[in-house]
């Protein structure tokens, strides 16, 4: 039997402390010893158990899984030196009250910075644009869901436009079978985003703006309001958003370089993996709930 007291460091081998014994000369090291307050966090989050699971799985009670899961520490964000990304920013709610904001890198497929919100402010975004910044990335490109607002905060950078977002937008004006010809012709140049480039695409808009442009500015006397008011109020505002927006919706093809993505699909599909997750542990605290998400975002499996 080996004294402590006869027991000497004996160099380090595959990152393992190695021991030697001055009284029989046997040598030994560490064990590698799972982390297992990370295995039961494995368990938990992403085998997607229940408290009651992961507790017959360890032969422990409930309450001492439960108060293992509490104490998940906050995230550690990893350092970052002098780092160009594009970047797809957005904003995902999972109750009137909570959501979420999160920057991510679609080309690594990183989560490079995220924070809990209860409103989408243009504050919140240029916080994560001030703290990337301050970690050393550099935002080469912004892809965003068509916030004019949010635009201003990233001034000076290409920024595209989701046409996925974009399409919504007309929809939701004109909705997936417009009864007017007009509606129709209209929907079906938008159909058109992800084929053409933007000369085309601006020339077929402006010739079916002068084919109804004496449509468009049909009037209706409203009675209950007592004053006249445009008739075809929501393919105006279609057309309207398509202009607007017109400027930020081929940024990708200017900038064939950065390879920016044309949509948030990435972060958007994300959004529904985190989600899934947290779905699974329903009727968590808000604060439990967030320190769940800083894991999944993570990615540390």
């Amino acid at each position: 039997m080996c004294l402590k007291n006869r027991i000497k460091k004996n160099g380090i081998q595959r990152n393992l402390q190695q021991y030697k014994c001055l009284s029989c000369g046997k040598k030994f090291q560490n064990k590698r010893r799972k982390d297992l307050k990370k295995e039961i966090l494995k368990q938990y989050i992403w085998r997607r158990q229940t408290l009651s699971n992961v507790a017959q799985y360890y032969k422990r009670s409930i309450r001492w899984v439960q108060k293992i899961v509490d104490q998940t520490s906050t995230r550690v964000e990893e350092k970052i030196i002098k780092k160009e990304s594009v970047v797809i920013a957005d904003t995902t709610f999972f109750s009137r009250t909570s959501g979420i904001i999160v920057f991510r890198d679609p080309h690594t497929k990183k989560n490079l910075w995220w924070q809990e919100t209860t409103t989408e402010t243009m504050a919140l975004y240029y916080r994560g644009k001030e703290e990337l910044a301050q970690r050393g990335v550099t935002i080469t490109a912004i892809v965003l869901d068509g916030r004019r607002g949010i635009r201003e905060v990233f001034a000076g950078i290409p920024i595209q436009m989701c046409h996925f977002h974009q399409k919504q937008i007309i929809k939701r004006y004109l909705t997936s079978k417009p009864n007017l010809e007009a509606g129709k012709e209209l929907k079906s140049i938008v159909d058109t985003l992800v084929k053409t480039n933007q000369e085309k695409f601006e020339i077929t808009l402006s010739e079916w703006y002068k084919k109804w442009e004496q449509f468009l500015k049909e009037k209706t006397f409203d009675h209950h309001k007592i004053t006249w008011c445009y008739t075809h109020k929501k393919i105006r505002a279609a057309y309207r958003s398509l202009k607007t927006n017109l400027p930020y919706l081929f940024i990708y093809q200017k900038y064939p370089a950065l390879n920016i993505p044309n949509t948030t699909n990435s972060l958007d599909g994300y959004f529904n993996i985190l989600k899934s997750f947290l779905n699974v542990h329903r009727g968590m605290k808000p604060e439990k709930r967030m320190r769940i998400a800083d894991v999944i975002l993570m990615g540390e499996k």
